[in-house]
């Protein structure tokens, strides 16, 4: 494993994504461990993506994690989807770990309701009551945290989550990823937490595999601090790591 820091981000590489999974869960299942010696409960954001398969299994896998104590959140969803929809988010999150640990309790994003406006203000609103304490998320082909692409992304957003427009690089990822069978399939826009909700959590764990990522995890590390990458902010936050292997650091 090689380490190295960049302003405030410690940046971990590992020989595999497997390695890289199974590292960066046993950091955050410590994180939960040390975390619940001063809180009763902890409320705990993931992603949901093809890149975080790793992690999530070694997360359902390990027995000494208090689910009980914890509280589970999506960052992100697509609108307009069907309920049984399996791209969607929740649900990808439901079978990989939401439905496998006993968790204390668990809060979707509806794909489905029928005012986005009004579903990000619900949510938002959950989040605000039950502040992050965990974030657990990965980085997109066009630098983006959760669904803040370039051009939505807002590093002093008021708002907690929102609907978003997305961008045709973002849409994309999603077939390549295998999410989708072709572009057309993949929805235009979602509800996403912000950038600051992300942000506000005391501890933040970044898992980006895979050499489609590689041009954004460079300029995540070595790029400007903007919007116009909106992974960069982790350099900022006081406790944010990002895992690593080979094909995504390739160009570091």
């Amino acid at each position: 494993m090689k380490e190295f820091k960049r302003d405030k981000l410690n940046v971990k590489i590992y020989k595999d994504r497997d390695e890289m999974g199974n590292a960066a869960a046993r950091d955050i299942a410590a994180a939960i461990e040390e975390m619940l010696k001063s809180k009763d409960e902890l409320n705990v954001i993931f992603a949901a993506a093809p890149s975080q398969n790793e992690v999530l299994r070694a997360l359902k896998d390990d027995k000494s994690i208090k689910w009980e104590r914890v509280n589970a959140y999506h960052m992100d969803e697509y609108v307009g989807l069907t309920p049984d929809a399996p791209q969607g988010f929740g649900n990808f999150l439901r079978d990989r770990l939401f439905s496998l640990v006993p968790l204390k309790s668990v809060n979707y994003i509806d794909a489905s309701a029928s005012s986005p406006d009004g579903e990000a203000e619900r949510y938002g609103a959950l989040i605000d009551k039950n502040k992050p304490d965990i974030v657990v998320m990965g980085i997109g082909e066009n630098g983006h945290i959760a669904f803040n692409d370039p051009g939505v992304a807002d590093f002093n957003d008021k708002k907690t989550a929102k609907p978003v427009a997305l961008d045709d690089i973002c849409r994309t990822q999603q077939v390549n990823d295998g999410c989708f069978e072709k572009l057309s399939d993949v929805p235009t826009s979602a509800i996403t937490l912000t950038v600051p909700t992300l942000f506000c959590a005391e501890k933040l764990f970044c898992i980006v595999p895979a050499p489609t990522k590689a041009k954004a995890v460079a300029r995540t590390v070595n790029g400007t601090i903007s919007e116009s990458c909106p992974a960069t902010i982790l350099r900022r936050h006081a406790c944010a790591t990002l895992y690593l292997e080979p094909e995504s650091a390739k160009l570091l």
